[in-house]
């Protein structure tokens, strides 16, 4: 018979036991998993834990698994044998001490039984709280505003327990539960989850076997409370005064917290150094108590459950240990579908309209949110039944967000004049701006007040579903959904006035910045607030908001913006982040040609990955107006351009196809602007058609390109139509294919074509290659024939030393000027610089030689200083690092600096160098004719007493100005020798490594 389960009333007793293993070193930490192994130490029957379970295990996750084996009592039994048998004798008296205050609490119990896991039968006053929290959450679900003619779709209830099983499945490892957090759009049903969650508890439908308890905390009331406590927080929605916070702490991981709204939570820079707090008694700042649930710190081994609309939200990385983050994306393609195809009840026409919306790619995705569907579709349906010449193709996303907007005021009663709603309109666009800038989505009565914005008109939006009353925060009220405080908050950029939202800088300045940030950003609001902005500088949609809405535009918002635009010519793609992609879209919602035209006269450089249709769509109708466009980096990795287009036969996919290669050909048409010189097509996927496009324009006399890199090309096979480009160019000097498997065709037909006489190439780069010795022939032959070509990158390739005998054959070659060759990683060995040694005494262009990574040994340096020990030698610039050579490589390069003073640059860096090797390199730098200014022995095996000979050369050489020594273990006193060199002012070192 099973005696009647009792609740295990807290002592502390897990907290204690945790703070006692806590209080471990990692050695003693590590001795007691071993004794948790021992049978000998445990109760009869358990069953042993594996090692691999305790081995790398926290003392937190420690005191989980023990949880899984024992009861709480037998693993205070189990503790105090491990540190009896561990001989930490003031650890134990003060254990002992402990369970006898705790022994009356556990009275007697069988050492045999273990103790049950929970409550069978509930008590009453935790089916009191269930009930609250049911009626509660059903008063917010009640709260919220839904428009009348939304759709509802059932499926998404099925999808939504799926989740909340998948991610709340009770913990079958023994580790301590990892936070998980619900991130996505807003409108996407994040909250939704969060409430169902504790709803389904309250209710009994879920979670009954692994939650006691579970805590709703919504962020946005956490500025509400001043000052509170943990114990405070939790007793805010008991249904009593008697809160059983003993019993939450006795089984701390029978508990659920459920962090709602993440995003409104103001997390400032000197929280984080708030040092830990445990006390749950302990009055704080609500975000300070916040901010330690959400470290474990205050309940270790409980589940979190946190929702937020900030993608990879940086706050909460910082905070959560290990977070576990799930995207909730809302409604699938299906969903939208069906949305629409019930909201038209037309099949024909809702699939037409979603045939449009499905190339407006940003606001199709947008559509994951049930309102953002109901938005779309009230406008599209509003603009088809009013407007007898709508056409569908011409829709933008602000066109279809400001329509909505008028399609509701179009017919609303406002009881307001017409002189006082342009004020009015002003007042709410004000506040969505600065909202925006803040983060502040929830506002509260009297900031309403402040903003002068009437009750009459507050009760019209509400009544229209622009604003919704907040649920659990009275007198709160929010934007129905965020892209309506967006729009709005755009919408006052656009309208009279010059006084800026935030009190401080005028509006056109405050625009400025506006841009500056979102086109720096990913924050998708940003994203979308700029772009909002940007459409309505459409003169008949201005004009159409003025006339439904009353309000007034202003007339300099453009001139505000060709101003703004100069700044672009300082933009340098590679230093400042800038969303070029987001920037065209931006402007292509303007729908005004000229307008757009005059901004991109100003760009002299994009960067450009293009994913999809609308990326194609944007990239073309702006780059074919970038007539001062220089230098453009363009990925094309969707599969608009890498397919071959289908038969005529199939008249809608050609249709298509044919549509995007005049696109394709808008792209291209920005090379022949005279003005273009560089382009990178690196990771870019082609078909034959276009990259035979590009080509043709590129070899357009009108194009006046010097740079091409097409790095990581897919297929390779389209690299042979550069050979268009190639043939006879005097104009291209600078050429890079490196990382393709270019393969023996392909190849030989580029190699051939740059032997043209009339090509001007100067730089080659064909590192990663997959280039073989056999290869080296029609290299050599190019390094004869191609009178300007004075740079060759061949790193990464297995070139070996056959396949360097045969270039070094054309080096020795009187036509031959190269200047640098790299020659990284192309497996070679001793012979290769025999080979090389040779070309050097005849070839008195090469300054620049590169042989790193390679097994040269002893014996390779032996050979090279044959040539570096001639005065007539010029190379200048020597890379042997990682080559496998040791002191006596030193002593070589030593004796052959001594007779030649043209070496400035000497890498020697991950060769087994040492300290006598530096000892000899010492000895040359001593000479006063010695050029050497650069020094590489990173990762040498030196110690500190290299230092001293180093110490002494920073102070005496005239030349040397930068040395390397990372990697390197030269201590604290070989760190003080050097400093008090480098603090000589006959010292000339001006960067030490």
């Amino acid at each position: 018979m099973t005696s009647s389960p009792s609740v295990f009333v807290d002592d502390g007793s897990s907290d204690k036991l945790l703070s006692h293993l806590m209080g471990l070193d990692r050695y003693q930490l590590e001795d007691f998993k071993l004794c948790v192994q021992s049978p000998q130490l445990l109760p009869e029957n358990v069953q042993k834990i594996s090692w691999a379970n305790l081995k790398a295990i926290s003392p937190t996750n420690l005191l989980c698994l023990l949880k899984e084996h024992l009861s709480v009592r037998q693993i205070w039994d189990v503790t105090l044998r491990i540190f009896e048998h561990m001989k930490l004798t003031s650890l134990c008296e003060q254990m002992r001490a402990e369970m006898n205050e705790m022994a009356q609490v556990w009275g007697p119990q069988d050492p045999n039984q273990e103790e049950p896991e929970m409550l069978e039968e509930e008590t009453a006053h935790r089916r009191r709280y269930r009930e609250k929290m049911r009626m509660k959450i059903l008063v917010l679900w009640d709260n919220i505003p839904w428009p009348d003619d939304h759709i509802y779709l059932h499926s998404t209830v099925e999808q939504e327990h799926r989740l909340l099983r998948s991610l709340l499945c009770p913990n079958r490892t023994g580790a301590q539960p990892l936070p998980i957090v619900l991130e996505g759009l807003a409108g996407v049903g994040k909250t939704t989850l969060a409430m169902k969650v504790m709803l389904h508890w309250a209710e009994g439908i879920l979670f009954q076997h692994q939650f006691s308890y579970v805590f709703y905390i919504s962020c946005h009331k956490v500025g509400e409370i001043v000052n509170t406590t943990f114990a405070g927080l939790l007793s805010r929605d008991w249904p009593d005064s008697q809160v059983p916070i003993e019993e939450f702490r006795s089984h701390p991981e029978r508990l659920l917290f459920v962090i709602d709204g993440f995003e409104e939570t103001t997390v400032s820079s000197n929280l984080y150094e708030s040092p830990p707090c445990t006390d749950w008694y302990q009055q704080l700042p609500l975000a300070r108590i916040l901010l330690h649930l959400l470290r474990k710190e205050l309940v270790p081994t409980a589940t979190l459950l946190i929702t937020t609309r900030d993608y990879g939200n940086l706050d909460l990385k910082n905070l959560l240990v290990n977070p576990c983050f799930v995207v909730v994306s809302g409604f699938t393609e299906g969903d939208r579908e069906e949305y629409f195809i019930k909201f038209f009840g037309d099949l024909d026409k809702a699939n037409k309209i979603l045939n449009r919306i499905r190339k407006m790619e940003t606001l199709f995705d947008s559509c994951s949110a049930p309102l953002v569907c109901w938005t779309v579709c009230s406008s599209l349906k509003w603009q088809t039944a009013s407007n007898p010449s709508f056409r569908l193709a011409t829709q933008t996303t602000t066109s279809i967000y400001a329509y909505f907007f008028c399609s509701l005021f179009a017919t609303a009663e406002v009881s307001l004049s017409d002189q006082s709603l342009p004020e009015q309109w002003r007042a709410l666009c004000c506040l969505a701006a600065e909202g925006m800038w803040f983060s502040n989505f929830t506002f509260a009565k009297e900031v309403m007040e402040q903003g002068h914005l009437e009750a009459s008109f507050i009760d019209s939006l509400l009544r229209l579903n622009i604003l919704r009353k907040v649920s659990d925060c009275e007198e709160c009220i929010s934007f129905t959904h965020q892209g309506f405080q967006a729009f709005l908050g755009a919408m006052f950029y656009v309208l009279w006035g010059t006084r800026g939202s935030l009190g401080g800088p005028p509006k056109h300045q405050e625009m400025r910045v506006l841009l500056n940030d979102a086109f720096a950003n990913t924050n998708f609001y940003w994203h979308q607030m700029a772009l909002f902005f940007f459409g309505l500088l459409n003169t008949d949609l201005a004009r159409e908001l003025e006339d439904t809405l009353r309000c007034e535009m202003s007339p300099r918002v453009m001139d505000e913006l060709l101003d703004w635009a100069e700044g672009l010519e300082k933009y340098d793609a590679v230093s400042v982040h800038f969303e070029f992609l987001q920037f065209f879209q931006c402007l292509c919602e303007t729908q005004d040609e000229n307008f757009i035209r005059q901004i991109l006269n100003h760009l002299l450089e994009a960067d450009l990955d293009i994913h999809g249709y609308q990326h194609l769509q944007v990239s073309s109708f702006c780059l074919k107006h970038c007539q001062n466009l220089r230098k453009l980096r363009l990925s094309v990795s969707g599969p608009m351009l890498e397919m071959k287009l289908t038969s005529t036969s199939e008249t809608l996919e050609t249709g298509v196809g044919d549509f995007r290669k005049h696109q394709w050909e808008d792209i291209c048409s920005v090379f022949c602007n005279g003005n273009m010189r560089e382009l990178d097509l690196s990771n870019s996927k082609l078909n034959t058609s276009s990259m035979k496009e590009l080509c043709y324009k590129l070899r357009n006399p009108r194009c006046k390109l010097q740079k091409l890199t097409c790095k990581s090309m897919s297929p390779v096979k389209i690299l042979k139509e550069l050979v268009i480009v190639l043939h006879g160019n005097h104009k291209l000097t600078h050429l890079d294919l490196s990382s393709n498997n270019l393969g023996i065709t392909v190849s030989k037909m580029i190699f051939r074509t740059l032997r043209h006489s009339a090509c001007n190439l100067k730089y080659l780069c064909l590192e990663k290659c997959n280039l073989l010795a056999a290869h080296c022939e029609d290299l050599a032959l190019l390094l004869i024939s191609t009178q300007g070509m004075t740079r060759l990158c061949l790193g990464i390739n297995q070139l070996q030393d056959d396949g360097v005998k045969l270039l070094c054959a054309s080096l020795t070659h009187p036509e031959c000027v190269l200047e640098r060759l790299v020659l990284w990683s192309c497996q070679l060995g001793a012979p290769s610089c025999r080979y090389l040694s040779d070309a050097l005494l005849q070839n008195k262009s090469l300054t620049h030689l590169n042989l790193r990574k390679n097994n040269l040994g002893d014996e390779g340096v032996k050979f090279l200083c044959e040539a570096l020990s001639r005065p007539d030698c010029n190379l200048q610039n020597l890379n042997l690092s990682d080559c496998s050579f040791t002191v006596e490589g030193c002593r070589e390069l030593t004796d052959a600096l001594k007779y030649n003073h043209n070496v400035k640059i000497l890498d020697v860096g991950k060769n087994d160098v040492q300290d006598d090797g530096v000892r000899e390199l010492c000895r040359i730098l001593k000479c006063p004719s010695c050029a050497l200014e650069t020094l590489g022995l990173e990762k040498c095996n030196l110690t500190p007493d290299c230092c001293w000979p180093l110490s002494s050369i920073l102070r005496s050489s005239k030349s040397l100005v930068n040395l390397n020594l990372l990697g390197n273990d030269l201590g604290p006193e070989g760190v003080n020798t050097l400093w008090t060199s480098l603090k000589k002012s006959t010292c000339k070192l001006r960067k030490l490594g």
